[in-house]
């Protein structure tokens, strides 16, 4: 055990499974977005603990080149995750573990603040992530003082996860606002597919700059509201912003180094995040994991236009732009200000009309809970 007055916690990214039902292929070394799963989840749980180990029972070279240490089961002939924790524990120099499966590219990003804090005031050896549904076992915060208690355990030639955590002190820590964080991919196809499984419905909004996009949506939120609707906006912004100003505490204190900075007031509240790691653009399944998905009826999002979810494109002729549905079959209907050359297939709306547009959205509302 370590000596510092606030526990000490090590991520472990378990990678050593056989991965039968992908064919056999290594999970965390399938690419998903042009990147290795893995890698994504790196992305998510490095910042937010003070070691970082990889499980790996194959493919050893490779995992490491992902500048972590790779560590591997104890027991041979893939065991099943908790011969991958027992790895984790008996090489971890700190007070707990954080468990997390290779194939679950966006764990949460408050996965270690809320487990960790669960655990605490419980007075418990383990917390497990739930989802509102059922727990998710693999998502574990553990003491590692339990090491050769899970020890006797697979001696025994007891191999179920669940079992296991019946006999220990243990809590369920909520996090059914957050079920994305739990999507994973068992098969090869679950890839090929991947979308985004959302419970509140996700609208993009695909125009190019000038069409004015930004005044659409000051002029629509407010007819949203009144409408009745909790609306949550993503925007991607393809240059360095901020939203403190030089020379202010929050400004001072982030540039002095702290890697997140959360300013709260009575009517609001603002995180901060920096991220030395390097990443070309964000990831849209990033942005929603942070939201509070229980406040919410509607999601818009501006930008992120390679991103396979359904758009209303924006079209102003005086832009000179071309059409972009012609080319994006997630474009379920247009707004224009002028006649089009060919009449499109999907819905027509003017963009001058913010009554028209809203319609169309409480009907995509509507439909998005009826499928």
């Amino acid at each position: 055990m370590t000596d510092y007055s606030y526990p000490t916690v090590t991520g472990v990214i378990l990678a050593g499974g056989a991965a039968r039902r992908m064919g056999g292929n290594d999970k965390g070394l399938i690419a998903f977005l042009d990147r290795p799963l893995v890698s994504h989840v790196i992305d998510h749980i490095a910042p937010q603990v003070e070691q970082l180990l990889i499980n790996a029972n194959r493919n050893i070279e490779r995992y490491r080149q992902f500048g972590y240490p790779v560590i591997s089961d104890t027991l041979s002939d893939f065991q099943g995750p908790l011969a991958g924790m027992l790895a984790g524990m008996q090489a971890a120099n700190s007070d707990y573990i954080l468990t997390v499966p290779c194939d679950s590219p966006a764990p949460s990003t408050k996965l270690r603040q809320r487990m960790l804090e669960s655990l605490l005031r419980s007075g418990k050896k383990i917390a497990v992530a739930t989802d509102g549904k059922r727990i998710q076992p693999v998502f574990a915060l553990l003491d590692c003082e339990l090491a050769d208690d899970l020890q006797n355990y697979l001696a025994s030639g007891e191999r179920k996860i669940d079992r296991w955590f019946t006999q220990q002190p243990m809590i369920e820590v909520d996090f059914s606002d957050q079920p994305d964080s739990f999507r994973n991919f068992n098969h090869p196809e679950d890839i090929q597919t991947a979308g985004f499984d959302c419970s509140v419905p996700i609208l993009g909004i695909a125009a190019f700059s000038g069409t004015g996009k930004t005044t659409l949506l000051t002029q629509l939120i407010p007819k949203l509201r009144t409408a009745g609707l909790n609306v949550a906006v993503i925007k991607h912004a393809h240059h360095l912003f901020d939203i403190d100003q030089p020379g202010k505490d929050s400004y001072r204190i982030r540039e002095a180094g702290a890697n997140q900075v959360l300013v709260a007031s009575r009517r609001l509240l603002a995180l901060m995040q920096t991220s030395n790691i390097e990443q070309s653009e964000p990831l849209l399944a990033d942005c929603l994991a942070r939201l509070d998905m229980r406040q919410l009826d509607l999601i818009l999002v501006e930008g992120f236009k390679n991103e396979a979810i359904p758009k209303l494109e924006l079209h102003r002729a005086s832009i000179g732009k071309p059409l972009i549905y012609i080319d994006d079959p997630n474009i379920i209907a247009i707004a224009t200000d002028s006649a089009l050359p060919d009449e499109p297939s999907i819905p027509k709306l003017n963009l001058n009309d913010l009554d028209a547009i809203l319609l169309f959205i409480q009907t995509f509302i509507r439909q998005y809970h009826h499928d």
